[in-house]
């Protein structure tokens, strides 16, 4: 056997090694014991942002003037709209089906719903309820980067499109339209069933995890992510943590 030819053989081998834990994939399994994690995310050093933007087409379908998109919301001593998930899950509860479908609508130069959540690896139906052309335009977040996911014409009212959405790196996507600058909207990607998205005063509960150690992230589209450390969760027990913007 000459040297080329064990080459092959040994790269040959290294594959078969690698692949599978490249493939690795979250395990469904039923949870009998389950613990929860509970607790709330506060604004910290984060503020009120709203950006507002003059609506320069379709007056007639988008409104007239101005739109203010408020980016991060803010009540009391509480962030809005973020979601407390646990990183990096290898088993535990099945995906809800919900999470496997998505759909946003672009209605009045709106993406509705400003906020949703579905699984990575789900698909995203969105439909252009608008007489005008519409350009959703997805990127993944990738810390202070973003890639594009997908980007897709939508000249008629009535066109729909379906994509299945798989990240690479993220957890969130932004939404934009190309064609309207005022346009925009937020999804959590959920690589596992574990998130909660936080209530009007930034409460969230967990539940349904197997007992063991997790390390415990919040999200938000626009402040980006925090890292909140790694807690326990005991058998039907209530682990606590609070996170800070």
């Amino acid at each position: 056997m000459n040297k080329y030819t064990k080459g092959i053989i040994l790269a040959t081998a290294m594959i078969g090694l690698v692949a599978p834990a490249n493939a690795a994939k979250y395990k469904e399994m039923d949870v009998t014991d389950g613990g929860a994690i509970s607790g709330k995310v506060a604004a910290g050093s984060a503020k009120a942002e709203t950006k507002s933007y003059t609506i320069s087409k379709d007056p007639q379908i988008c409104g007239e003037g101005t739109r203010d998109v408020p980016f991060v919301r803010v009540n009391g001593d509480a962030v809005l709209d973020a979601v407390v998930y646990l990183d990096k899950v290898k088993e535990g509860k099945a995906f809800p089906d919900e999470l496997k479908t998505l759909k946003i609508n672009q209605e009045k130069c709106t993406f509705m719903p400003f906020l949703s959540v579905m699984a990575n690896g789900g698909t995203l139906n969105a439909t252009n309820s608008d007489e005008t052309l519409h350009n959703i335009h997805t990127y993944e977040q990738i810390n202070k980067a973003r890639r594009t996911v997908l980007n897709v014409s939508q000249p008629k009212k009535g066109d729909e499109l379906s994509k299945k959405i798989k990240m690479r790196k993220g957890v969130g996507m932004k939404v934009e339209c190309d064609a309207h600058d005022f346009m925009h909207a937020f999804v959590f990607v959920a690589k596992n069933p574990y998130y909660a998205v936080v209530d009007d005063n930034g409460n969230f509960k967990i539940g349904d995890i197997p007992p063991g150690k997790y390390k415990v992230n919040v999200w938000h589209g626009q402040l980006g992510i925090v890292k909140g450390g790694e807690v326990e969760v005991t058998a039907s027990g209530d682990t606590k943590i609070d996170l800070s913007f």
